[in-house]
């Protein structure tokens, strides 16, 4: 199990990852995939920001940016991006725990790396059901 977790303009650090991490590859094997590397970087909205406009093209701020690094079939290798101070925002405008939406947008760059996407209506549903079912085993 490969899963580790850096700061990049942030002081933030997730306090014993270790559940975290038992909890990312318990999903990860649920939907039939093998872990071979996954990186977290937490980040500042402006780190974000910058890698957005820098690789998506996208003058907008985010909470998360998935990079898909595997080149086997049902091997999860990837680079997952996590702006502190979106979910901190979010979490106060959606009334939510800083935890649970931090939880919830982990998994939702978990999911994008098992194949779920959310584009469409119907994609965003099924991510959001994913994310669901997929705290509730945290």
């Amino acid at each position: 199990m490969e899963i580790h977790f850096f700061q990049e303009d942030t002081e933030f650090e997730l306090i014993n990852p270790k559940p975290t991490q038992t909890w990312i590859n318990k999903i990860i094997e649920q939907e039939g995939y093998k872990l071979q590397e996954l990186n977290f970087i937490f980040c500042s909205d402006d780190y974000l920001h910058n890698m957005n406009l820098e690789y998506l093209d996208h003058d907008t701020f985010t909470d998360i940016i998935t990079f898909d690094n595997s080149e086997d079939d049902k091997m999860i290798e990837g680079d997952i991006f996590i702006s502190i101070d979106r979910i901190k925002d979010n979490a106060n405008s959606m009334n939510i725990d800083f935890e649970n939406e931090l939880h919830r947008v982990i998994i939702h760059g978990v999911l994008h790396l098992l194949g779920y996407g959310d584009k469409t209506e119907s994609e965003k549903s099924l991510m959001r059901l994913k994310e669901n079912e997929s705290l509730t085993l945290l």
